[in-house]
Parts: structure tokens; C-alpha cells; sequence
């Protein structure tokens, strides 16, 4: 018997769209897909994180893609020099890597590991997938609020990340990067443990007290994603 549990705020994806997505989104920001289409696909996560609770995130994110598209279509071909690669870096790097890294937070940060292992059950993805990417789920976030507290713990001691402390690499490599290591290490081995001890090798078929399966939003940005790239294949094929 299984109970609905779900209590996410906001947008409800399932981690298996939200995976498709990420995954559609990579290869047209990457392949050179014509500026109307990547420019739907990559209001995809924009729509995901401003409905999820991540308003502010999401706003950030729109305005220095659309910036970053400004910069490439108005300022880059009147620039020259120094300039022009700064802009050329910005624009490119930003629209091509931007929606992909904001997709990946929206799925990391949206997706508990419960739900992440139901739907991989779901679909029959072998075990030796599912424990090695559901530990991933819980790592970046444990070793993000682990960089948070070592960096407030340093500010406290007078050492933060300013020009002044940038002076002494050594010091910064001892107070940041020697306790963040240390820190991943350990939390690695605190998260292989837990899932150890919740049962994740067991052979045995789990069960689960939540119920994930798709729902019109999951039918309706999968659509979007596929009509995206059925027209990206034409664009291409055609050579147009």
C-alpha cells in the first residue's frame, strides 16, 4: 500500500522528466541549435525553479542568459581587442553552460533521495546504478553546506575570501581547501554508511511510502523538450 507523502512546495516534476530534461537540454545548448529553439528549451529551467520556491534564482538566471544573448548578437561584432574576448567569453560561456548548470541545481536541489530511488525502481534501473547516483544526490548538497559553514567559521577568524587573502595562496589552500577535503572525505563514508543501513544492497524488493509517477506537467515539459528537438534534428539534418 502506498500513502502520498509528497509535501514539495511549489512544481512537482518527477525526478525522471526532470533527468530527460537535463539531458535534452545539454545536447541542443551544445550543438549550435537555432537561437528560437534553445531560447524555449532554456525557459524550461527558468519555469521550473521560478514555480519551485527559487524565484530569485530563477530571475538571476534570465537576466544574465538574456544579457549574455545581448551581449553576443549587439556588442560582440562592433568590439575588437581585449574587449571582444572578454564579451565572446561571458556571452558563449554563459548561454551554452548557464541552463545546463541551472537544470542540474533544480534537480539536485528539488529531488529528494526517496523520490530519485522510487522512480529509478520504477523504471527497473539496476541497483548498481541507483545507489552510486542516489549517494551523488546527497553529497553535493551535505559538501555545499559543508563549504558554507568552513567559510563562515573562517570570516569569524578574520580570514575570508578577499583580495587581501588571495595574497597568500598557501594560507588559502590550509584554511579552505585542506578542511573542504577532509570534509568530503567524511561525509562520503557518513553517506555510504546511511545507505547501508537503510537497506540499499538488500536484494529484496523495497517498499515505498511515496507515490511518484508522472503527471500532466511532466507530459507537458517533456512535449515542449521533444518538439525542441525534433525541430533542432530537422534544422540540422536540413543543414538549414
Amino acid at each position: 500500500m502506498e500513502l502520498k507523502l509528497n509535501n514539495n512546495p511549489g512544481l512537482n516534476v518527477d525526478p525522471r522528466t526532470k533527468i530527460i530534461l537535463l539531458i535534452i537540454i545539454s545536447f541542443m545548448v551544445f550543438n549550435e541549435a537555432p537561437l528560437y529553439v534553445s531560447g524555449i528549451l532554456v525557459l524550461i529551467p527558468f519555469f521550473c525553479l521560478f514555480f519551485s520556491d527559487y524565484k530569485k534564482v530563477a530571475l538571476i538566471y534570465i537576466a544574465v542568459y538574456s544579457m549574455a544573448i545581448y551581449v553576443q548578437i549587439y556588442l560582440i561584432p562592433t568590439s575588437t581587442g581585449i574587449l571582444s574576448i572578454i564579451l565572446i567569453t561571458f556571452s558563449y560561456t554563459s548561454s551554452r553552460m548557464l541552463p545546463i548548470f541551472m537544470m542540474g541545481y533544480y534537480t539536485i536541489s528539488s529531488t529528494k533521495v526517496s523520490e530519485f530511488i522510487t522512480s529509478m525502481e520504477n523504471i527497473n534501473v539496476p541497483k548498481e546504478i541507483i545507489i552510486p547516483l542516489s549517494v551523488v544526490f546527497r553529497y553535493v548538497p551535505s559538501v555545499y553546506d559543508e563549504i558554507k559553514s568552513i567559510t563562515n567559521a573562517m570570516k569569524m577568524r578574520g580570514f575570508g575570501l578577499t583580495v587581501k587573502s588571495l595574497k597568500s595562496p598557501l594560507k588559502m589552500i590550509e584554511f579552505y581547501m585542506i578542511p573542504i577535503l577532509i570534509s568530503a572525505v567524511k561525509t562520503s563514508d557518513e553517506l555510504s554508511a546511511a545507505s547501508l543501513t537503510r537497506g540499499l544492497s538488500n536484494p529484496r524488493k523495497r517498499t515505498h511510502l511515496l507515490e511518484v509517477k508522472f503527471s500532466k506537467i511532466d507530459y507537458f515539459l517533456i512535449m515542449i523538450a521533444v518538439i525542441g528537438f525534433i525541430i533542432f534534428a530537422y534544422y540540422f539534418i536540413g543543414g538549414h
